[in-house]
């Protein structure tokens, strides 16, 4: 693929002060300076500090200077050159940076953006040394390089190990010893499936000593509905699922079937390249099937309004927007949101480019219809279950028979036995109906015979219209415009092209921050000119070119991270590495973070024993603070109404999610409410995440279930303990940790033999049977060392 000489910038200015310095290149040029780098050292400076008054977009265009173009920045202009190869003391950009007067110089004391003296040297040097121009990294293809070598082999195990002890060498630092292997497991546990390891699997992993151990748990996790549930909840976010329109009414919708989809397309093992390709074209392949039409679903979660009185053009520009900067930024990591209204001040798009990628997803109706209690937007399409459709067959072809009977035998059959036949031809009727009413209807993509035509907006606005455009590819990243008109599954066919330079960098990139905590590149959610740099660069492309040679195998890719020595490292850390590389970014340690919000709930109810297992279905409701869906809705219409029985205690991807009210014990946990995209959640630590663990209801009642398991694991007080220590963060207890909670067990003990009442109350608390058989005391003393173990920092860590 060509990419247009524009040049591309990003964000981070590098101080050479800070441990990112260590990116920079290992020679020094002749005069004993570091070398400089273009997309490194250069474009920061220019993205940050010139290019919103002297770059692409036209309207905020200052003096009719353009410095993203090397051949513009050359250009002579009245008599004046910004810039002249070669020669600084020629260059108007030097003039101007290093002025004194503040009219003269740049940039003006009112963009409050000054250059600091490092950064005007840069300049300098850069001009000095030719001004070379380059494009940006990302934009370019993945270059697979081989992995460096490095004297330290004994601590390598694969690829990926030799990519970062080269950044560590450099940088001074060894990596941290090895994670014990109970940490391992946990932590492999958790990444790979969202839940803990059971004692059971702890122990056989323990007692295994065969080489092969490692690799053996991560091909069974891989292939566990679990793991499957775990990569479709990362993905949910970026797909801004929810259950409900959003907007002022909120109204349910049935979108669960997509979910289903997600789930069993990778627990069936399908690629990637697949997965994107019926996800963004399914209905376009030949001769699609209900799953595959099922899986455009993808962009049809977008918020979606029900009210009257609206202009059906404007909210049309809404969703259609929605689509394009979902698509962009979850498959390509990039940014379109401000080529919507203009040409893009950074990257290499136009506001044609926008439009004309946004006529890909112009073409259906969006027409408001109602189907049951849900409210959605044309087109839809009914998803039986493998029941209902065994049942429907059945009952069609019984229909039939009974059908042609009646219409062949009428002589000689009494008026009785017709009637006979009647009925039972009403009665088939009557329960296909039933049948057909119940079947869910979900929103799907499909083409609309007479193509809605697409016009670029001026300035974004839905009445203004422009030029009128035709489907197509941002020019910048294919090199010329297509004569022929394309469809969404030439575009998904271009994005899983092997020479694509962002579908494989980004894939890889959103697993790796799943595992790590942060991607490579940090902004996973922008590679455009104003997102971060990666840290690991040559890794980053290796990855991506080892996922396409792996045939977009996810599965390959994720078991060759964790198995790496990189992964396995503790976490443990010393000041001295805090000072040397605070944030991890040179991967010395392993990552250690608090678990994802839906993680926290999961974990509690898996270690306690309630956690129900059934994969897929509609959303359920569990434990809520009552009113709050009134107290948000239109004329309080909206009531939560409780779930009973197993609905309480599945795993929390399957939680009704509504828009204008997400589920508060995970919003506390920093879960997004899905009205938009989201790559990357914030990870906050607040006291209200504390206050929920200990009082939620959900928690209060895992911690009890946990001191039910406890009680009946054993009679003995220290067993119970290590059992406790061992299911909730897989190790067994310290002597200090011991002391502390025998004495909290024995305070607990004392207190609730004296105040019966309150052991009942706390008992009380949620919906799963309470064990009579246990002394109300002691299971209140044991459930107040539950909620403890639950509330550890270690117990809702990633380890």
């Amino acid at each position: 693929m060509q990419i247009e000489s524009r040049i591309i910038v990003w964000s981070i200015v590098i101080s050479p002060l800070t441990v990112l310095n260590l990116l920079a290149e290992e020679a020094d040029n002749a005069s004993g300076q570091a070398t400089l780098e273009f997309a490194r050292d250069v474009l920061p400076i220019l993205s940050d500090h010139c290019f919103s008054c002297h770059g692409a977009d036209e309207g905020s265009r200052e003096a009719e200077l353009r410095l993203d173009i090397r051949e513009h920045a050359l250009a002579v202009k009245d008599g004046v050159v910004a810039i002249v190869p070669g020669q600084p003391k020629s260059s108007d950009v030097i003039r101007r940076i290093r002025a004194t007067d503040d009219d003269i110089v740049m940039p003006p004391p009112d963009a409050l953006k000054p250059l600091s003296a490092a950064q005007k040297d840069i300049l300098q040097r850069w001009i000095g040394g030719g001004a070379q121009y380059a494009g940006h990294w990302a934009f370019r293809p993945p270059k697979r390089v081989d992995p460096p070598a490095i004297r330290q082999i004994a601590w390598l195990r694969n690829a990926i190990d030799r990519f970062v002890l080269k950044r560590l060498e450099f940088a001074g630092l060894a990596p941290r010893a090895e994670a014990k292997r109970h940490t391992w497991l946990r932590r492999v546990t958790l990444d790979l499936t969202g839940l803990p390891p059971t004692i059971g699997e702890l122990d056989a992993f323990l007692t295994d000593d065969s080489p092969n151990a490692e690799s053996e748990v991560v091909d069974r996790l891989l292939k566990s509905e679990a793991y499957a549930e775990r990569m479709a909840m990362h993905w949910l976010d970026a797909a801004r699922y929810a259950d409900t329109n959003g907007y002022n009414n909120d109204e349910t919708r049935t979108m669960w079937p997509w979910r289903d989809w997600v789930i069993n397309a990778i627990h069936s093992g399908m690629t990637y390249d697949r997965f994107l390709t019926e996800q963004l074209a399914g209905d376009l392949l030949p001769s699609p099937t209900i799953s595959q039409r099922v899986a455009t679903g993808f962009n049809r979660n977008h918020v979606l309004t029900t009210e009257g009185g609206i202009i059906p053009e404007e909210y049309q520009a809404e969703y259609v927007a929605d689509r394009v900067h979902t698509t962009a930024t979850v498959f390509m990591g990039i940014s379109l949101r401000c080529a919507r209204c203009h040409e893009h001040k950074f990257d290499p798009f136009t506001q044609r480019d926008y439009y004309r990628f946004a006529a890909y997803f112009n073409n259906i109706p969006d027409r408001i219809v109602s189907y049951n209690s849900a409210r959605m937007a044309d087109p839809v399409l009914k998803v039986p279950s493998p029941t209902q459709q065994r049942e429907l067959d059945q009952l069609n072809a019984q229909q039939k028979k009974l059908t042609a009977e009646l219409k062949t035998r009428a002589a000689g059959r009494t008026d009785k036995q017709a009637e006979a036949i009647r009925n039972d031809l009403k009665a088939f009727t009557d329960r296909i109906a039933a049948i057909e009413k119940a079947i869910p209807v979900t929103m799907v993509m499909e083409e609309m015979k007479d193509r809605r035509p697409t016009h670029i907006l001026i300035r974004g606005q839905y009445d203004k219209l422009g030029d009128e455009v035709s489907p197509g590819l941002p020019v910048s990243l294919v090199g010329k415009t297509s004569t022929h008109e394309t469809t969404r599954l030439d575009l998904a066919r271009w994005l899983t092209d092997p020479a694509h330079p962002l579908t494989a960098r980004v894939a890889v990139n959103r697993w790796w921050e799943m595992l790590f905590g942060t991607g490579l590149v940090e902004t996973a959610e922008d590679f455009g000119v104003q997102g971060a740099r990666p840290s690991h660069p040559e890794l980053l492309d290796w990855l991506a070119t080892e996922l396409i040679r792996q045939k977009w195998d996810q599965r390959a890719i994720l078991k060759l991270i964790v198995l790496s020595a990189t992964y396995r490292q503790s976490s443990d850390v010393t000041p001295q590495l805090l000072d040397a590389d605070p944030r991890n970014r040179l991967l010395s340690r392993g990552s250690r973070w608090r678990l994802p919000a839906e993680m926290v709930r999961d974990n509690a109810l898996a270690v306690c024993g309630l956690l129900h297992r059934q994969i897929g279905g509609p959303s359920v409701r569990p434990y809520q603070p009552a009113g709050l869906w009134e107290d948000v809705s239109v004329e309080r219409r909206d009531k939560y109404v409780t779930d009973t029985g197993p609905g309480l205690y599945r795993r929390s991807m399957y939680t009704f999610w509504k828009r204008t009210c997400p589920p508060p014990s995970m919003s506390a946990f920093d879960a997004p409410d899905r009205e938009f995209c989201v790559i990357r959640r914030a990870r906050t630590n607040t006291p209200l995440q504390a206050l929920v663990l200990l009082n939620d209801p959900t928690y209060v009642e895992a911690a009890r279930a946990f001191a039910d398991r406890i009680i009946h694991h054993n009679a003995n007080d220290t067993d119970r303990l290590n059992f406790a220590f061992r299911r909730a963060v897989a190790r067994l207890p310290g002597d200090a940790e011991q002391a502390v909670v025998n004495d909290l067990l024995a305070a607990a003990r004392k207190r609730f033999t004296a105040q019966p009442v309150a052991a009942k109350e706390l008992l009380s608390v949620g919906s799963s049977k309470v064990d009579t058989t246990i002394e109300p005391a002691e299971l209140a003393a044991w459930t107040s060392v539950a909620s403890i173990l639950l509330n550890l920092d270690e117990t809702i860590s990633k380890p």
